[in-house]
């Protein structure tokens, strides 16, 4: 058997964060390394990040990732392993995203993206060009620091292979895998058994289907094997990076990293039997043929073996393994949560403050940041040393004792507040409060009343009228209005008890407010502008209304927040028009009413700018 070991990781990286990024991209080394592996896989731009955005456009980006680049080959933690770096290169001029591949303290190929992603949440191509000359190898002039330090002036540069004495390894980056010509094909059919894959692949939901089974089948129809690396965390941005790194052989996963997880840095190995690549690409025959008729690829050649036994180390082939994918709800509860602690710990607040309405989807916010107060004691318990300094610093505790209990460690970190009024029911209070209990926030009752009162009396002293709604014989204009300055003030209210709590609380720090509008809702228009729409931050801004109910259902058996089963069966409903025998504001009939609207005016060819409540002139 020609057997080798081979590693890729999962790295909480962070943009910009030159220091902490390059601490654990040595970390995975080092670890794997320990564990015997030849060959280490690191996410794509890793070294300065992936979320960076028109930083990529100063120069000292470039210049601060290959100090850290310099640093790793002096080091000597490239000696005896094979090393892909994902860092920003400018070449002619012209910035790449590329891989850096290093062995033995060398720069051994720096190989360019070829196909950039540039649709829904990527802009690659804003900061980066892609290599335009598939197939082609050049020569690149290292910074003259750079090849001072390690003594190498020049590092072949392009589209291109690596050929061991005993195997050869291919390259693709992120949204190549998902072209739908992938490079791997060309590669396999000239031979390559190795293909790497340092990615920047976010969480969406169900996407980890795709994004497993395209990986399975690059090697399921040309064999060989895939390492997969990911970003993980939240890297400054608003999206999260899901991690779930992955290593396939011929079809099958024999090696799968968590997808939702706080450390920082993890690495997985697997022992390859390469023999099996060659046996199973010479039982098909159509293969076979394809690969006679490919042109040669252009290829850096390194007089060195790969394979081979360390007498340190045991080795066996990884068996195949069942790839584990989350339910929705799942992903819903731990992905949300998991990026909530990324940006709590990187903000500088030490919390949370939510205004808890009793519905469907601040509930769904607070059982959110209920999961990842579970998800951080759990990790602190099983003595993560980051997210134990973490959650010492935010939870603000006095001596050297860990949290252990999630309600505790909730009512440290999150405020939950339910600001009432004239029209809320009791039934919602009860509902927010029992929530609020179960999750071990600090709660909130209070009435925003004599706030609106307050507005009333000045717009009646101004202008000498009085709005009604229009259950008592007011126009839509004066019930638009009075509904709005409600949720308005919320708004206010929610800024100004999250700036001074920890104050009232006698402690330092502010609160990061969080909003609660669901997707279904700005796609509609149906939301109160400045209303839970307004936040620092809204962890369901991408959740579907149908999805959040499944999660509530979901949350309330697998979280034991109890109280989301009764939030979920209960009619939504803003309680911001007065409750009356023969009216009750119920949100699904609005739903209902914007639909039809919506549908008539595209019937139309009507385009519609304005926010929901606009459409009840036509009613």
């Amino acid at each position: 058997m020609k057997l080798i070991k081979i590693a890729t990781c999962n790295l909480n990286q962070w943009a910009m964060d030159f220091d902490g990024n390059l601490k654990r991209i040595k970390a995975s080394i080092q670890e794997a390394k320990q564990k015997g592996a030849v060959l280490r896989v690191g996410p794509e731009l890793e070294v300065t990040g992936y979320g960076c955005e028109d930083h990529f456009l100063e120069p000292d980006t470039c210049t601060h990732a290959w100090e850290c680049l310099q640093d790793i080959l002096l080091s000597g933690l490239t000696n005896g392993i094979l090393c892909s770096v994902g860092m920003p290169v400018v070449y002619c001029g012209v910035r790449y995203n590329c891989s850096v591949l290093c062995y033995n303290g060398q720069i051994l190929l720096i190989r360019p993206k070829l196909y950039l992603a540039n649709d829904g949440n990527y802009r690659e191509l804003r900061w980066f060009s892609a290599w335009k000359n598939p197939q082609q190898l050049e020569e690149l002039q290292l910074p003259y620091t750079v090849a001072e330090a390690i003594k190498q002036t020049i590092a072949p540069f392009g589209d291109a292979c690596l050929t061991f004495l005993d195997t050869s390894l291919g390259i693709e980056t992120c949204e190549e895998l998902f072209t739908p010509l992938s490079p791997h094909i060309a590669l396999a059919l000239r031979g390559v058994e190795i293909f790497i894959n340092g990615s920047g692949s976010h969480h969406q939901l169900r996407k980890l289907h795709k994004r497993l089974e395209l990986i399975r089948a690059a090697t399921g129809r040309v064999g060989g094997v895939y390492l997969y690396a990911n970003q993980q965390g939240c890297d400054g941005g608003r999206l999260y990076y899901d991690g779930c790194a992955c290593i396939a052989v011929n079809g099958d996963v024999v090696a799968q990293g968590s997808q939702f997880s706080l450390r920082d840095v993890e690495v997985l190995t697997a022992c390859v039997d390469l023999d099996t690549v060659a046996s199973y690409r010479g039982a098909i025959s159509s293969l076979r043929e394809q690969a006679s008729q490919q042109p040669p690829l252009p290829s850096v050649k390194v007089n060195a073996y790969l394979s081979g036994v360390d007498e340190k180390y045991t080795y066996f082939p990884s068996f195949p393994i069942e790839v584990k994918y989350h339910l929705p709800e799942e992903e819903i509860a731990f992905g949300p949560a998991c990026w909530l602690w990324d940006y709590l710990r990187r903000s500088g607040a030490t919390g949370f403050l939510l205004p808890l309405s009793g519905g469907a989807d601040s509930s769904s916010v607070a059982a959110i940041v209920g999961c990842m107060c579970q998800l951080v004691v759990r990790a602190v318990l099983e003595g993560d040393d980051q997210v134990q300094s973490d959650a010492l610093r935010i939870g603000q505790y006095d001596d050297d004792s860990l949290p252990d209990d999630p309600k505790e460690f909730a009512s440290r970190i999150f405020q939950t507040v339910y600001m009432g009024s004239e029209n809320s029911s009791e039934n919602t209070k009860r509902r927010a409060e029992c929530l609020a209990n179960q999750i071990g926030a600090s709660h909130i009752n209070l009435k925003i009343d004599g706030v609106v009162s307050s507005l009333l009396s000045l717009f009646q002293l101004v202008t000498g009228k009085v709005p009604r709604f229009k259950v008592d014989g007011g126009t839509n204009a004066e019930n638009l209005a009075l509904q709005n300055i409600q949720a308005r003030l919320r708004m206010v209210i929610a800024f100004f008890l999250a700036s001074l709590m920890p104050w009232v609380r006698k402690k330092p720090g502010f609160l990061l407010v969080l909003g609660s509008a669901n997707v279904d809702e700005a796609l509609r228009g149906y939301l109160t502008k400045y209303d839970c729409s307004s936040a620092d931050i809204n962890p369901i801004g991408g959740i579907s209304k149908t999805d959040l109910r499944k999660f509530l259902r979901w949350a309330a058996q697998n979280l034991g927040y109890t109280a989301l089963a009764e939030i979920e069966a209960a009619p939504p409903t803003a309680e911001l028009e007065p409750i009356r025998t023969d009216y009750e504001q119920v949100d699904t009939i609005e739903f209902q009413i914007v639909d039809f609207l919506v549908c008539v005016c595209l019937s139309l060819g009507v385009a519609h700018k304005g926010g929901w409540r606009s459409w009840r002139r036509f009613e």
